[in-house]
């Protein structure tokens, strides 16, 4: 993405008169509008929704690089980039809960309403993951403490690190992530394309939700089992 982002990154810089908050903004609105995609019935939900996240990506870049470039970098810029990534990830995984409910019954008369709840359970496990991490600098600042060391992040037990490990080279958590998770959905709504009906895309739900979910848990314990808050 960085060789397509320096491009658009330079044009915007010299061209025109665009602030790199006001692209962070519009990196927000991209990958809440993914999300929404998603309600599309069929494979066109499926692809919009991937492509707008390309597009949130390739923002996502751009609005830092704009920033660097004219020597606007801020603190409400950093703080907007992760309130973005928070809203737009939760979009998107809510987005696809919505998705397997079948709002426009085409799969029957009513609505399943149980998807659009794993749904909102995946988004909230993805963004409490965010918090957990973000909040670690929180409650070190309020401490009267420096920022984090990676160092810090190995957790103080051996078996905990042996296990992080073994969770870090399966990278089962990234699934949650906005590009991977929408990759995921496409995968799935492209095989539900071919088989008919939203078995895959019910899947992927589930899946994403026992993933979120779990993560949760686990990336909490690898916090306060780690020296990051020592």
């Amino acid at each position: 993405m960085r060789k397509i982002s320096l491009r658009i990154t330079r044009v915007l810089s010299t061209m025109t008169a665009i602030t790199p908050n006001g692209l962070t903004y519009l990196m927000m609105f991209t990958g809440i509008l993914a999300g929404a995609a998603l309600v599309v019935p069929g494979i066109t939900g499926a692809v919009l929704g991937a492509l707008l996240i390309q597009v949130y990506l390739l923002l996502d870049c751009v609005d830092g690089e704009v920033a660097r470039w004219r020597r606007q970098t801020s603190l409400t810029g950093v703080y907007l980039d992760r309130v973005g990534h928070y809203m737009s990830e939760a979009a998107l995984l809510t987005g696809l809960g919505l998705r397997a409910t079948d709002l426009l019954h085409r799969e029957g008369r009513g609505s399943h309403w149980e998807w659009a709840f794993l749904g909102t359970l995946a988004a909230l496990g993805a963004i409490l993951i965010k918090s957990e991490t973000d909040l670690v600098d929180v409650a070190r600042a309020r401490s009267g403490m420096t920022a984090v060391e990676d160092s810090a992040s190995v957790p103080r037990s051996s078996s905990v690190a042996k296990a992080r490990r073994v969770a870090s080279l399966l990278k089962f958590h990234r699934l949650v992530g906005a590009v991977e998770a929408s990759l995921f959905i496409l995968a799935a709504g492209i095989a539900d394309a071919v088989h008919g009906g939203l078995l895959l895309t019910r899947l992927a739900v589930v899946v994403l939700a026992a993933i979120a979910m779990l993560q949760t848990v686990l990336h909490l314990l690898s916090i306060v089992l780690s020296s990051r808050l020592r």
